[in-house]
C-alpha cells in the first residue's frame, strides 16, 4: 500500500509539473507575441537613428562660417583656398536647406560661388558661378559625382544630407575612439549618385557623425570622411572644426578647416537666389 501510494504521488506530481510547465510556456508565448511584433528591424532602427540626428540639428535658422580648404596631392603637396559658407534652414514642406559657398582666395578662383537648393522629395538644384566666364553653370544630377573645384569632395557631398534621400540599415554598435558609435548603412535613392552605399559612424550620445565610408559604383571603397574637433554652439548645435576626406583610390585628400560659426545672422531667401551668385563677393 505504501508502495502504491508512493507511486501514485509521483504520478500526480509529474502530471502537475507538466501542467504547470505547459501553462508557463503558454503565458510566455502570449507575452512574446506583442514583444516580437514590436521588435525593431535593422532598417527601422537605421532610419530612427537618422531621424534623431536630424531632429537634434533642427532650429538653427541660418548660419555663416568661414572655411580653409587644403588640397593635398598623392606626394603630399598642398594648396589652400579660403571660402565663406552661408546656410539657410529649410522651412516649407519638402524643402531642404539652401547653401551658398563663395571662394575668396586664391585670386584665380576669387568670386567663384556654388549655390545649392536641397529638397526632401525631389532632385536638388545646384548652380556654379564662374567669374572668369561670367556665366552660371547648372550642375545636373548626372554630374553630381564630379569633383568640387578639384577637391576630393563631390558636388553631391556639398548638398544637405536630407534623411529622405537615403534608405537605412543599422549594422552594429562599436567603439570609435573614446566614444561608442552606431554604425549604419545608407543607400542613396538617386540613381545618378556616385555612391552605391555609405557606412556611417555616429556617436550614441550626441548623434554626431564621426566617420563615413563611401563605396563607388563598382562597390569598392572609394573615400573616407572623418569629422573631428566638435564644438557646441548655442547650447545645442554641434559642428566639427575639421573634416578630412581621403580618396583611397587616388591617394589624394582634402581638409576642410571650419571657423567663425555664427548662427541666426538674419539671412533671407533673397540671399540664396541665382542672382545672388553674381553678387557674391
Amino acid at each position: 500500500m505504501l508502495r502504491y501510494s508512493s507511486v501514485f504521488w509521483s504520478i500526480n506530481s509529474s502530471v502537475s509539473s507538466v501542467v504547470h510547465f505547459a501553462a508557463n510556456v503558454a503565458i510566455a508565448a502570449i507575452i512574446a507575441v506583442p514583444a516580437m511584433a514590436m521588435a525593431e528591424t535593422a532598417e527601422e532602427k537605421g532610419l530612427a537613428i537618422a531621424h534623431e540626428a536630424d531632429r537634434r540639428g533642427e532650429g538653427f535658422t541660418d548660419l555663416e562660417s568661414t572655411m580653409r580648404m587644403v588640397l593635398i596631392s598623392k606626394r603630399g603637396e598642398k594648396s589652400e583656398r579660403e571660402l565663406r559658407v552661408k546656410t539657410l534652414e529649410g522651412q516649407g514642406e519638402g524643402e531642404g536647406d539652401k547653401g551658398l559657398t563663395i571662394f575668396d582666395t586664391p585670386a584665380d578662383v576669387r568670386g567663384t560661388a556654388l549655390l545649392t537648393w536641397s529638397y526632401k522629395d525631389k532632385d536638388d538644384d545646384q548652380w556654379l558661378y564662374l567669374p572668369a566666364l561670367r556665366r552660371v553653370k547648372t550642375i545636373s544630377s548626372r554630374n553630381q559625382s564630379g569633383s568640387f573645384m578639384g577637391s576630393e569632395f563631390a558636388f553631391e557631398d556639398m548638398r544637405a544630407q536630407e534623411v529622405e534621400k537615403y534608405t537605412y540599415k543599422f549594422l552594429r554598435e562599436e567603439a570609435c575612439g573614446e566614444l561608442t558609435c552606431f554604425v549604419s548603412e545608407r543607400v542613396p535613392t538617386d540613381k545618378y549618385s556616385g555612391y552605391t552605399r555609405q557606412e556611417v559612424w555616429m556617436d550614441t550620445v550626441e548623434y554626431r557623425v564621426q566617420k563615413v565610408d563611401y563605396y563607388d559604383r563598382k562597390k569598392s571603397l572609394l573615400k573616407t570622411l572623418t569629422m573631428t574637433d566638435y564644438a557646441q554652439y548655442k547650447d545645442k548645435f554641434w559642428r566639427p572644426s575639421l573634416m578630412l576626406m581621403i580618396n583611397h583610390q587616388t591617394g589624394k585628400s582634402t581638409e576642410l578647416h571650419w571657423n567663425d560659426y555664427k548662427f541666426s545672422t538674419g539671412l533671407k531667401e533673397s540671399d540664396f537666389s541665382q542672382n545672388s551668385l553674381m553678387r557674391a563677393r
